[in-house]
Protein backbone atom coordinates (compact mmCIF):
# COMPACT_ATOMS: atom_id res chain seq x y z
CA UNK A 1 0.00 0.00 0.00
CA UNK A 2 2.61 2.60 0.67
CA UNK A 3 4.86 1.69 -2.54
CA UNK A 4 1.42 2.76 -4.53
CA UNK A 5 1.18 5.44 -2.28
CA UNK A 6 5.43 6.53 -3.48
CA UNK A 7 4.19 5.65 -7.04
CA UNK A 8 1.33 7.91 -6.95
CA UNK A 9 3.29 10.54 -4.98
CA UNK A 10 6.15 9.72 -7.61
CA UNK A 11 3.94 10.30 -10.64
CA UNK A 12 2.17 13.63 -9.05
CA UNK A 13 5.25 15.00 -8.33
CA UNK A 14 6.70 14.29 -12.52
CA UNK A 15 3.63 15.51 -13.61
CA UNK A 16 3.88 18.81 -11.94
CA UNK A 17 7.55 19.10 -13.08
CA UNK A 18 6.23 18.80 -16.75
CA UNK A 19 4.66 21.99 -16.52
CA UNK A 20 8.14 23.55 -16.37
CA UNK A 21 8.80 21.56 -18.97
CA UNK A 22 6.23 22.95 -21.03
CA UNK A 23 6.38 26.64 -20.68
CA UNK A 24 9.98 26.85 -20.42
CA UNK A 25 9.93 26.87 -24.17
CA UNK A 26 8.32 30.67 -24.09
CA UNK A 27 11.30 31.49 -21.31
CA UNK A 28 14.21 30.26 -24.04
CA UNK A 29 12.46 30.42 -27.70
CA UNK A 30 10.62 33.64 -26.79
CA UNK A 31 11.61 35.70 -23.78
CA UNK A 32 16.24 34.59 -23.89
CA UNK A 33 16.89 33.46 -27.61
CA UNK A 34 15.20 33.87 -30.78
CA UNK A 35 12.50 37.13 -30.19
CA UNK A 36 14.46 40.14 -28.78
CA UNK A 37 16.55 40.39 -31.83
CA UNK A 38 14.12 39.23 -34.02
CA UNK A 39 12.36 42.35 -32.39
CA UNK A 40 15.42 44.75 -32.56
CA UNK A 41 14.91 44.03 -36.77
CA UNK A 42 11.84 45.10 -36.82
CA UNK A 43 12.54 48.17 -34.91
CA UNK A 44 15.62 48.91 -36.80
CA UNK A 45 13.78 48.28 -39.91
CA UNK A 46 11.24 50.89 -39.21
CA UNK A 47 14.42 53.41 -39.45
CA UNK A 48 14.86 53.50 -35.25
CA UNK A 49 18.73 53.40 -33.89
CA UNK A 50 20.08 50.28 -32.83
CA UNK A 51 20.20 51.01 -28.95
CA UNK A 52 16.76 52.52 -29.53
CA UNK A 53 15.35 49.63 -30.53
CA UNK A 54 17.17 47.63 -27.62
CA UNK A 55 15.62 50.24 -25.17
CA UNK A 56 12.55 49.54 -26.56
CA UNK A 57 12.40 46.02 -26.03
CA UNK A 58 13.61 46.64 -21.94
CA UNK A 59 10.46 48.95 -22.49
CA UNK A 60 8.01 46.23 -23.83
CA UNK A 61 9.60 43.68 -20.94
CA UNK A 62 8.62 45.91 -18.63
CA UNK A 63 4.99 46.82 -19.46
CA UNK A 64 4.29 43.22 -19.31
CA UNK A 65 5.83 42.54 -16.21
CA UNK A 66 3.85 45.83 -14.90
CA UNK A 67 0.61 44.27 -16.19
CA UNK A 68 0.67 40.82 -14.51
CA UNK A 69 2.42 42.17 -10.80
CA UNK A 70 -1.14 44.04 -10.89
CA UNK A 71 -3.20 40.95 -11.05
CA UNK A 72 -1.37 38.45 -9.57
CA UNK A 73 -1.48 38.78 -5.58
CA UNK A 74 -5.68 39.48 -6.21
CA UNK A 75 -5.78 36.59 -8.45
CA UNK A 76 -3.95 34.04 -6.03
CA UNK A 77 -5.94 35.13 -2.64
CA UNK A 78 -9.40 34.30 -5.52
CA UNK A 79 -7.95 30.81 -6.28
CA UNK A 80 -6.86 30.06 -2.50
CA UNK A 81 -10.75 31.16 -1.54
CA UNK A 82 -12.34 29.53 -4.41
CA UNK A 83 -10.20 26.30 -4.65
CA UNK A 84 -9.14 27.17 -8.29
CA UNK A 85 -5.89 27.54 -8.51
CA UNK A 86 -5.21 24.74 -11.78
CA UNK A 87 -8.57 26.72 -13.03
CA UNK A 88 -6.90 29.91 -13.37
CA UNK A 89 -3.38 28.44 -14.25
CA UNK A 90 -5.61 26.82 -17.39
CA UNK A 91 -6.66 30.30 -18.38
CA UNK A 92 -3.41 32.58 -18.14
CA UNK A 93 -1.74 29.22 -20.13
CA UNK A 94 -4.18 29.66 -22.90
CA UNK A 95 -4.31 33.20 -22.92
CA UNK A 96 -0.06 32.71 -23.68
CA UNK A 97 -0.16 30.11 -25.86
CA UNK A 98 -3.11 31.76 -28.08
CA UNK A 99 -1.19 34.90 -28.09
CA UNK A 100 2.35 33.41 -29.03
CA UNK A 101 0.43 31.49 -31.60
CA UNK A 102 -0.29 34.84 -33.40
CA UNK A 103 3.08 35.51 -34.00
CA UNK A 104 2.73 34.23 -37.26
CA UNK A 105 0.76 37.39 -38.11
CA UNK A 106 3.78 39.52 -37.49
CA UNK A 107 5.11 41.28 -40.47
CA UNK A 108 8.52 42.91 -41.37
CA UNK A 109 7.32 46.23 -40.08
CA UNK A 110 4.60 45.54 -37.12
CA UNK A 111 6.56 45.93 -34.23
CA UNK A 112 4.22 47.48 -32.48
CA UNK A 113 2.20 44.06 -33.10
CA UNK A 114 4.83 42.24 -31.93
CA UNK A 115 5.19 44.16 -28.89
CA UNK A 116 1.14 44.13 -28.03
CA UNK A 117 1.33 39.94 -28.83
CA UNK A 118 4.72 39.51 -26.80
CA UNK A 119 2.82 41.54 -23.97
CA UNK A 120 0.13 39.21 -23.88
CA UNK A 121 2.25 36.01 -24.18
CA UNK A 122 3.95 37.48 -21.00
CA UNK A 123 0.85 37.87 -19.14
CA UNK A 124 -0.11 34.46 -19.77
CA UNK A 125 3.77 32.53 -18.75
CA UNK A 126 3.49 34.89 -15.44
CA UNK A 127 0.29 34.58 -14.27
CA UNK A 128 -0.38 30.77 -14.93
CA UNK A 129 3.33 30.33 -12.81
CA UNK A 130 1.58 32.31 -10.00
CA UNK A 131 -0.88 29.16 -9.40
CA UNK A 132 1.56 26.69 -10.73
CA UNK A 133 4.23 27.30 -8.20
CA UNK A 134 1.29 27.77 -5.55
CA UNK A 135 0.73 24.31 -5.86
CA UNK A 136 4.34 23.50 -4.92
CA UNK A 137 3.84 23.28 -1.21
CA UNK A 138 0.35 21.13 -1.71
CA UNK A 139 2.85 18.84 -4.08
CA UNK A 140 5.86 18.20 -2.33
CA UNK A 141 6.64 16.41 0.72
CA UNK A 142 8.21 19.23 3.24
CA UNK A 143 11.55 16.69 2.86
CA UNK A 144 11.62 16.80 -0.49
CA UNK A 145 10.51 20.57 -1.86
CA UNK A 146 14.27 21.68 -2.52
CA UNK A 147 14.33 18.92 -5.18
CA UNK A 148 10.90 18.98 -6.38
CA UNK A 149 11.47 22.77 -7.05
CA UNK A 150 14.94 21.93 -8.66
CA UNK A 151 13.85 19.14 -10.61
CA UNK A 152 10.96 21.40 -11.93
CA UNK A 153 13.92 23.63 -13.46
CA UNK A 154 16.03 21.01 -14.81
CA UNK A 155 13.25 19.53 -16.43
CA UNK A 156 12.52 23.25 -17.81
CA UNK A 157 16.11 23.10 -19.03
CA UNK A 158 16.03 20.13 -21.02
CA UNK A 159 12.30 20.34 -22.71
CA UNK A 160 12.92 24.38 -23.35
CA UNK A 161 16.64 23.09 -24.54
CA UNK A 162 15.54 20.42 -26.81
CA UNK A 163 13.11 22.58 -28.60
CA UNK A 164 15.38 25.47 -28.74
CA UNK A 165 18.20 23.00 -30.68
CA UNK A 166 15.10 22.25 -33.04
CA UNK A 167 14.19 25.72 -33.89
CA UNK A 168 17.97 26.60 -34.21
CA UNK A 169 18.47 23.85 -37.02
CA UNK A 170 14.98 25.44 -38.43
CA UNK A 171 16.69 28.80 -38.74
CA UNK A 172 20.34 27.58 -40.26
CA UNK A 173 19.02 25.53 -42.39
CA UNK A 174 14.89 25.91 -43.47
CA UNK A 175 15.41 24.03 -46.79
CA UNK A 176 16.06 20.83 -44.78
CA UNK A 177 12.97 20.78 -43.51
CA UNK A 178 10.78 22.49 -46.43
CA UNK A 179 10.46 26.19 -45.33
CA UNK A 180 10.89 28.94 -47.92
CA UNK A 181 13.24 31.20 -46.30
CA UNK A 182 14.34 32.17 -42.26
CA UNK A 183 11.76 34.89 -41.75
CA UNK A 184 9.16 31.33 -42.50
CA UNK A 185 11.45 29.23 -40.29
CA UNK A 186 10.90 32.09 -37.54
CA UNK A 187 7.51 32.46 -37.50
CA UNK A 188 7.04 28.62 -37.29
CA UNK A 189 9.83 28.44 -34.04
CA UNK A 190 7.34 30.70 -32.58
CA UNK A 191 4.19 29.07 -33.34
CA UNK A 192 5.64 25.61 -32.10
CA UNK A 193 6.24 27.15 -28.64
CA UNK A 194 2.26 27.91 -28.62
CA UNK A 195 2.09 23.61 -29.66
CA UNK A 196 4.83 22.64 -27.43
CA UNK A 197 3.39 24.56 -24.57
CA UNK A 198 -0.37 23.44 -25.02
CA UNK A 199 0.64 19.51 -25.46
CA UNK A 200 3.01 19.12 -22.48
CA UNK A 201 0.79 20.97 -19.87
CA UNK A 202 -1.20 17.98 -20.17
CA UNK A 203 -0.03 15.93 -17.71
CA UNK A 204 0.20 18.13 -14.64
CA UNK A 205 -3.92 19.28 -15.23
CA UNK A 206 -4.50 14.88 -15.25
CA UNK A 207 -2.26 13.96 -12.43
CA UNK A 208 -2.04 16.52 -9.82
CA UNK A 209 -5.12 17.05 -7.57
CA UNK A 210 -6.88 20.51 -7.04
CA UNK A 211 -6.12 21.60 -3.28
CA UNK A 212 -9.29 22.33 -1.27
CA UNK A 213 -10.80 25.64 -0.95
CA UNK A 214 -10.00 28.18 2.25
CA UNK A 215 -13.33 29.87 2.92
CA UNK A 216 -13.46 30.08 6.57
CA UNK A 217 -14.40 33.05 7.77
CA UNK A 218 -15.75 34.60 4.38
CA UNK A 219 -19.13 34.18 3.06
CA UNK A 220 -18.42 37.09 0.01
CA UNK A 221 -18.15 36.84 -3.73
CA UNK A 222 -15.13 35.18 -4.98
CA UNK A 223 -13.33 38.48 -6.41
CA UNK A 224 -14.43 40.83 -2.98
CA UNK A 225 -13.22 37.80 -0.72
CA UNK A 226 -10.30 38.00 -3.05
CA UNK A 227 -9.75 41.44 -2.49
CA UNK A 228 -10.24 41.66 1.05
CA UNK A 229 -7.96 38.52 1.83
CA UNK A 230 -5.30 39.83 -0.38
CA UNK A 231 -5.57 43.33 2.14
CA UNK A 232 -5.26 41.13 5.56
CA UNK A 233 -2.20 39.39 3.89
CA UNK A 234 -0.53 42.63 3.79
CA UNK A 235 -1.00 43.22 7.45
CA UNK A 236 -0.57 39.62 8.15
CA UNK A 237 3.15 39.74 6.70
CA UNK A 238 4.61 41.78 9.66
CA UNK A 239 3.76 38.09 11.56
CA UNK A 240 5.78 36.77 8.91
CA UNK A 241 9.21 38.75 9.33
CA UNK A 242 11.52 36.41 7.77
CA UNK A 243 9.40 35.70 5.07
CA UNK A 244 8.65 39.68 4.16
CA UNK A 245 13.12 40.17 4.58
CA UNK A 246 13.37 37.52 1.98
CA UNK A 247 10.66 38.51 -0.49
CA UNK A 248 12.40 41.85 -0.89
CA UNK A 249 15.77 40.17 -1.51
CA UNK A 250 14.01 37.90 -3.89
CA UNK A 251 12.31 41.30 -4.92
CA UNK A 252 15.76 42.93 -5.88
CA UNK A 253 18.35 40.42 -6.84
CA UNK A 254 15.68 38.16 -9.00
CA UNK A 255 15.47 41.42 -11.04
CA UNK A 256 19.21 41.50 -12.27
CA UNK A 257 18.61 37.42 -13.02
CA UNK A 258 15.68 38.54 -15.15
CA UNK A 259 17.32 41.33 -16.78
CA UNK A 260 19.97 38.76 -18.18
CA UNK A 261 17.79 36.84 -19.42
CA UNK A 262 15.77 39.01 -21.11
CA UNK A 263 17.77 41.47 -22.07
CA UNK A 264 21.11 39.30 -23.35
CA UNK A 265 20.62 38.48 -27.06
CA UNK A 266 19.10 42.18 -27.58
CA UNK A 267 22.07 43.05 -26.07
CA UNK A 268 24.28 40.59 -27.73
CA UNK A 269 22.54 41.68 -31.06
CA UNK A 270 23.80 45.17 -30.27
CA UNK A 271 27.38 44.58 -30.32
CA UNK A 272 27.63 42.58 -33.49
CA UNK A 273 27.05 39.05 -32.16
CA UNK A 274 25.37 36.66 -34.83
CA UNK A 275 22.34 35.23 -33.96
CA UNK A 276 23.38 31.79 -34.71
CA UNK A 277 25.86 32.12 -31.89
CA UNK A 278 23.81 33.25 -29.62
CA UNK A 279 21.03 30.59 -29.46
CA UNK A 280 24.00 28.03 -29.48
CA UNK A 281 25.10 30.01 -26.36
CA UNK A 282 21.83 30.00 -24.93
CA UNK A 283 21.32 25.96 -25.93
CA UNK A 284 24.70 25.16 -23.91
CA UNK A 285 23.49 27.44 -21.38
CA UNK A 286 20.00 24.90 -21.13
CA UNK A 287 22.02 21.70 -20.66
CA UNK A 288 24.63 22.88 -18.63
CA UNK A 289 21.64 23.78 -16.28
CA UNK A 290 20.55 20.92 -16.13
CA UNK A 291 23.06 19.04 -13.93
CA UNK A 292 24.03 22.26 -12.10
CA UNK A 293 19.58 22.51 -10.96
CA UNK A 294 20.36 19.25 -9.52
CA UNK A 295 22.97 19.70 -7.81
CA UNK A 296 21.70 22.75 -6.21
CA UNK A 297 19.27 20.73 -4.85
CA UNK A 298 22.18 18.66 -3.13
CA UNK A 299 24.07 21.31 -2.30
CA UNK A 300 20.99 23.10 -0.59
CA UNK A 301 20.87 20.05 1.59
CA UNK A 302 24.73 20.35 2.93
CA UNK A 303 25.09 24.14 3.11
CA UNK A 304 21.21 24.94 2.54
CA UNK A 305 19.45 26.95 0.17
CA UNK A 306 20.48 30.08 1.66
CA UNK A 307 24.28 29.82 1.41
CA UNK A 308 23.36 28.14 -2.10
CA UNK A 309 21.85 31.25 -3.30
CA UNK A 310 24.58 33.62 -1.95
CA UNK A 311 26.68 31.44 -3.81
CA UNK A 312 25.03 31.98 -6.91
CA UNK A 313 24.55 36.07 -6.59
CA UNK A 314 28.30 36.04 -6.38
CA UNK A 315 28.51 34.27 -9.47
CA UNK A 316 25.95 36.75 -11.58
CA UNK A 317 27.97 39.57 -10.18
CA UNK A 318 31.24 38.26 -11.91
CA UNK A 319 29.14 38.03 -14.77
CA UNK A 320 27.39 41.19 -15.36
CA UNK A 321 30.86 43.05 -14.72
CA UNK A 322 32.66 40.67 -17.33
CA UNK A 323 29.50 41.71 -19.67
CA UNK A 324 31.35 45.00 -20.13
CA UNK A 325 34.21 43.48 -22.11
CA UNK A 326 32.58 41.29 -23.94
CA UNK A 327 33.34 41.59 -27.88
CA UNK A 328 33.09 38.32 -29.33
CA UNK A 329 31.07 34.83 -29.91
CA UNK A 330 33.59 33.35 -27.96
CA UNK A 331 32.88 35.62 -25.05
CA UNK A 332 29.01 34.99 -25.25
CA UNK A 333 29.45 31.46 -24.77
CA UNK A 334 31.23 31.96 -21.53
CA UNK A 335 29.27 33.96 -19.78
CA UNK A 336 25.86 31.94 -21.04
CA UNK A 337 27.93 28.82 -19.99
CA UNK A 338 28.72 30.73 -16.37
CA UNK A 339 24.80 31.90 -16.34
CA UNK A 340 24.13 27.99 -16.92
CA UNK A 341 25.70 27.21 -13.45
CA UNK A 342 23.68 29.20 -11.36
CA UNK A 343 20.62 30.03 -13.19
CA UNK A 344 18.37 27.24 -12.52
CA UNK A 345 19.61 26.33 -9.09
CA UNK A 346 19.32 30.18 -7.83
CA UNK A 347 16.04 30.96 -9.02
CA UNK A 348 14.85 27.18 -7.79
CA UNK A 349 16.29 27.37 -4.12
CA UNK A 350 14.53 31.03 -4.34
CA UNK A 351 11.30 29.18 -4.96
CA UNK A 352 11.23 26.58 -2.48
CA UNK A 353 13.27 29.06 0.31
CA UNK A 354 10.05 30.90 -0.43
CA UNK A 355 7.43 27.77 -0.14
CA UNK A 356 9.24 26.42 2.92
CA UNK A 357 8.04 29.82 4.44
CA UNK A 358 4.61 30.00 3.35
CA UNK A 359 1.49 28.89 5.75
CA UNK A 360 0.05 26.03 3.47
CA UNK A 361 -3.48 27.22 3.52
CA UNK A 362 -2.53 30.67 2.13
CA UNK A 363 -0.08 28.91 -0.38
CA UNK A 364 -1.78 30.57 -3.81
CA UNK A 365 -2.56 34.12 -1.81
CA UNK A 366 1.35 34.15 -0.94
CA UNK A 367 2.80 32.81 -3.81
CA UNK A 368 0.52 36.04 -5.60
CA UNK A 369 3.01 38.22 -3.31
CA UNK A 370 5.75 35.95 -4.57
CA UNK A 371 5.11 36.22 -8.05
CA UNK A 372 4.29 40.13 -7.51
CA UNK A 373 7.81 40.92 -6.00
CA UNK A 374 9.30 39.55 -8.91
CA UNK A 375 7.18 40.88 -11.50
CA UNK A 376 7.18 44.21 -10.08
CA UNK A 377 10.55 43.91 -9.44
CA UNK A 378 11.31 42.97 -12.92
CA UNK A 379 9.82 45.73 -14.17
CA UNK A 380 12.69 48.38 -13.12
CA UNK A 381 15.97 45.94 -14.40
CA UNK A 382 14.84 46.19 -17.94
CA UNK A 383 13.62 49.68 -17.41
CA UNK A 384 17.03 50.90 -16.33
CA UNK A 385 18.72 48.70 -19.04
CA UNK A 386 16.75 50.44 -21.40
CA UNK A 387 17.41 54.30 -20.12
CA UNK A 388 20.87 53.53 -19.33
CA UNK A 389 21.22 52.25 -23.31
CA UNK A 390 19.19 55.25 -24.60
CA UNK A 391 21.35 58.03 -22.33
CA UNK A 392 24.96 56.54 -23.01
CA UNK A 393 24.46 55.79 -26.79
CA UNK A 394 24.69 51.78 -26.07
CA UNK A 395 24.08 49.61 -23.74
CA UNK A 396 28.01 48.29 -22.17
CA UNK A 397 27.15 50.49 -19.18
CA UNK A 398 23.57 48.96 -18.62
CA UNK A 399 24.98 45.23 -18.22
CA UNK A 400 27.90 46.88 -15.26
CA UNK A 401 24.05 48.83 -13.83
CA UNK A 402 22.65 45.41 -13.17
CA UNK A 403 25.06 44.81 -10.83
CA UNK A 404 24.25 46.48 -7.75
CA UNK A 405 20.61 44.00 -7.56
CA UNK A 406 22.99 41.54 -6.78
CA UNK A 407 25.02 43.16 -4.49
CA UNK A 408 21.81 44.87 -2.34
CA UNK A 409 19.51 41.75 -2.88
CA UNK A 410 22.11 39.56 -1.70
CA UNK A 411 23.16 41.77 1.47
CA UNK A 412 19.13 41.72 2.60
CA UNK A 413 19.06 37.62 1.76
CA UNK A 414 21.95 37.49 4.81
CA UNK A 415 19.72 38.72 6.94
CA UNK A 416 17.04 36.22 6.71
CA UNK A 417 16.61 33.08 9.39
CA UNK A 418 14.67 30.54 7.18
CA UNK A 419 14.63 28.17 10.20
CA UNK A 420 12.47 30.58 12.34
CA UNK A 421 10.55 31.35 8.85
CA UNK A 422 9.58 27.73 8.59
CA UNK A 423 8.63 27.75 12.39
CA UNK A 424 6.40 30.00 12.31
CA UNK A 425 4.57 29.20 9.26
CA UNK A 426 3.99 25.45 10.33
CA UNK A 427 2.26 27.38 13.62
CA UNK A 428 0.03 29.26 11.79
CA UNK A 429 -0.81 26.20 9.10
CA UNK A 430 -1.32 24.44 12.74
CA UNK A 431 -3.51 27.06 14.23
CA UNK A 432 -5.67 26.94 10.95
CA UNK A 433 -6.50 23.43 11.20
CA UNK A 434 -7.18 23.32 14.31
CA UNK A 435 -9.65 26.25 13.80
CA UNK A 436 -11.05 24.21 10.88
CA UNK A 437 -11.46 21.09 12.84
CA UNK A 438 -13.61 23.19 15.70
CA UNK A 439 -15.46 24.59 13.08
Amino acid sequence: MQLEGDRAYRRTIWSWCMYDWANSAFATTIMAAMFPPFYRSLVTTAGLAANTATAYWGYTTSVALLLIALVAPVLGAVADYTGGKKRYLAAFAIFGILCTGAFVLIGTDTWVLASLLYIGGNIGFAGANVFYESLLPHVAQRDDIDQVSTAGYALGYVGGGILLVINVLWYMKPAWFGMPDVGFALRASFFSVAVWWALFSIPMFLRVQEPPPDRRGVALHPLRAGFGRLSRTFHELRRYRQLLIFLVAFWIYNDGIGTIIKMATAYGDEIGIDLTDMVIALIITQFVGIPFSFLFGRLARRVGAKRSILMALGVYVLISLAGYFMQTAVHFYILASMVGLVQGGSQALSRSLFGAMVPKHKAAEFFGFFSTSSKFAGIFGPLLFGVVSQLAGGSRLSIVAVVVFFIVGGLLLTRVNPDEGTAVAQEATAAHLAQAALD
